[in-house]
């Protein structure tokens, strides 16, 4: 078996009287894209930080290439990257100061600096702005500026916490595409609480609700859990709830406003195709028809349901 990256064991941690996160057991051993999928509170900021040695952990350990973060935290950070939820920028320093700043407190040789800045600037698409104060960059290459402080003494693990967070759809995009590249030579584990997120970039979830793992899988495994089940028919001839049950398929109908009902069924694409065969024998005038998503919270109890049962 291949080295552990990182080895989460018995995490548990609390503020006050109030458990953040319950004995979580997380192992990466492999490069890739790595998400941790929960809602606002659900514990992720905590796990993070306490994996990057910035909390104490009150039960349990964290190692990463083997070396015990709490035992030998110099040591181990040599071999990890972190992006705070609010990146640790320095607004009065250019770009380029401040990289040089970053990798000196990483303590990188001051001979391999300038080159490990320069490279970092070109690999972020930083390089056009490394005279550019900090504060007058957008919020898109801030964010630039706070991934490229994190892999600049190159790790083999970088830890980003809502990496996309309060970017326009362009940022975002851009953003993913540079995780995607940094995945290419190091594990990357990001948290996020938007389901697009997980889906658009990692190879593997964990899904985290009220500080503990409800799911642990491939993201194909995962996209089975959140399988849409029901869609939204909008009919100028509006059939009744019980002609809609007739339909092979159909599980449920619920009435809506106007001329939209809520169908739900078993198989997709079956019972839409179904559904339109039948309106159009039975005269419905069917007009709209879409595919409702699962919301995260219905993802939370589906994965919490199945937990329990087990």
């Amino acid at each position: 078996m291949a080295e552990s990256i990182v080895k989460i064991e018995g995490l548990s941690h609390r503020y006050s009287v109030q458990w953040a996160v319950r004995d979580i057991n997380l192992e990466l051993n492999r490069r890739g894209i790595f998400g941790l999928l929960g809602a606002n509170g659900a514990g992720k900021s905590t796990i993070m930080n306490v994996v990057c040695g910035v909390i104490k952990p009150t039960r349990g350990s964290i190692t990463i290439k083997g070396i015990d973060i709490q035992k030998n935290p110099v040591e181990a950070k040599k071999y990890m990257g972190f992006l705070p939820q609010q990146p640790p920028l320095q607004g009065e320093f250019n770009v380029e100061e401040f990289l040089t700043y970053a990798a000196g407190i990483r303590l990188m040789p001051d001979k391999d600096i300038p080159a490990a800045v320069t490279e970092v600037m070109e690999k972020c698409g930083l390089s056009h702005m490394r005279e550019r104060l900090i504060k007058n960059l957008s919020g898109g290459y801030k964010q630039r500026v706070g991934i490229a402080q994190s892999i600049i003494h190159k790790p083999e693990f970088v830890v980003l916490d809502e990496p996309t967070n309060g970017l326009d759809p362009n940022q975002i995009l851009e953003v993913r595409q540079l995780i995607r590249e940094i995945s290419e030579y190091c594990t990357v584990i990001l948290s996020t609480h938007i389901l697009q997120e997980v889906q658009a970039l990692c190879d593997h979830i964990w899904m985290i609700n009220d500080g503990s793992v409800v799911f642990s899988g491939g993201i194909d495994e995962f996209d089975n859990y959140i399988a849409p089940s029901s869609l939204m028919a909008s009919f100028l001839a509006k059939p009744s709830k019980e002609e809609l049950m007739a339909v092979p398929g159909v599980t449920g109908v619920e009435e809506l406003d106007g001329t939209k009902m809520r169908v739900r069924f078993t198989a997709w694409p079956e019972a839409a195709e179904k559904l339109i065969e039948v309106s159009q024998a039975k005269r419905w005038r069917l007009v709209e028809i879409n595919l409702e998503k699962s919301s995260m919270e219905a993802v939370f109890i589906e994965l919490s349901n199945k937990q329990s049962q087990s």
